[in-house]
């Protein structure tokens, strides 16, 4: 059905849609919602310092 050089091909090409497919898994549940949380996190700080900031120059 297959000569070898045809089965390695076949491997090589399920091994990359195995590897794109778990690469892309890990992306979605994990890489991005860490950096879209992270930049809420600063985002929220850096809001808070100028609030601060405007609330002590109204003070002096």
């Amino acid at each position: 059905m297959f000569d070898f050089d045809q089965y390695l091909g076949f491997l090589a090409f399920l091994s990359i849609l195995t590897l794109g497919f778990w690469l892309m898994i890990f992306l979605i549940t994990f890489v991005i919602p860490y950096w879209i949380g992270g930049a809420l996190i600063e985002r929220l700080g850096e809001m808070k310092e100028e609030r601060k900031a405007k609330r002590e120059a109204a003070t002096h």
